[in-house]
């Protein structure tokens, strides 16, 4: 085992030093992907592995300015229709107001070239992050985009429309860290980058134990309730361990359901 996560290691630090491009701060605008450890390894032996990983799963979003939080003076008009816009729109001046209606539950339903899978969004653990996705949802913002980085029993990480791990709406939301515990196979959270409050539209489903075992620093709002063995397993086979996609696993459109 310790073996398989030093080759792991040796795959991720090339990709990592790959897309660090010319930033001073690597973390502000990384090709990969979530700031964690795949696992939160005890052993000194897999400390390290753990921490490349990590930097595996960074959101790398493009737009790494200050964080703008939601302006909570802004209007309804701000909110897109409950239907969904008629046209796409993949930049925005500012991030959403809280289009959430209180009472409400909301799920997501995700067409990919691989199937449908259904997502439960959880908006009374991450309010803001399920704010977000329904917001950047009923924009089209994630129809017809690819998930650029899949890692095999790790995660499967979508919402970059430029393919990069460096796209991003043109804004940041603020950090909604979970209790310890909560993510599971199958949880959906917003990846980052190392700086606070740096997670945009990228997003990830955790697909093995290694996802299952991140720190508590990416904010959890939803969960596959259906589709996860017939659609996202089939996703997730398309991972390699440097996590660049052996086919292309495609998003066509995010339908949000609200009753």
């Amino acid at each position: 085992m310790a073996t398989k996560r030093l080759l792991a290691l040796l795959a991720l630090t090339t990709l990592i030093a790959a897309g660090c491009g010319s930033d001073s701060e690597p973390s502000t605008e990384p090709a990969t992907d979530i700031d964690a450890g795949a696992a939160a390894v005890a052993t000194d032996a897999t400390a390290e592995t753990t921490d490349a990983v990590a930097e595996v799963t960074d959101a790398g979003n493009a737009d790494t300015s200050d964080p703008a939080p939601s302006d909570a003076s802004a209007t309804d008009a701000d909110c897109p229709p409950v239907d969904g816009a008629d046209t796409q729109t993949r930049q925005f001046d500012a991030a959403p107001p809280m289009c959430l209606q209180p009472g409400a539950t909301y799920e997501a339903i995700v067409t990919t070239n691989k199937g449908e899978f259904t997502i439960a969004l959880d908006p009374e653990t991450g309010p803001m992050a399920a704010n977000n996705f329904v917001f950047l949802a009923r924009n089209q913002y994630f129809d017809d985009t690819v998930c650029h980085r899949i890692i095999p029993n790790f995660v499967v990480q979508c919402g970059d429309p430029t393919a990069t791990g460096t796209g991003g709406p043109g804004y940041t939301i603020v950090d909604e860290p979970p209790a310890p515990g909560q993510y599971q196979i199958g949880s959906i959270a917003m990846a980052k980058t190392q700086a606070p409050d740096s997670a945009g539209s990228q997003f990830f489903i955790i697909t093995g134990s290694d996802g299952a075992g991140l720190p508590p620093e990416y904010a959890l709002f939803g969960q596959v309730v259906d589709g996860f063995e017939t659609t996202v397993e089939q996703m997730a086979a398309a991972g390699t361990p440097d996590g660049v996609p052996s086919e292309a696993i495609e998003i066509q459109s995010i339908r949000i359901v609200q009753s």
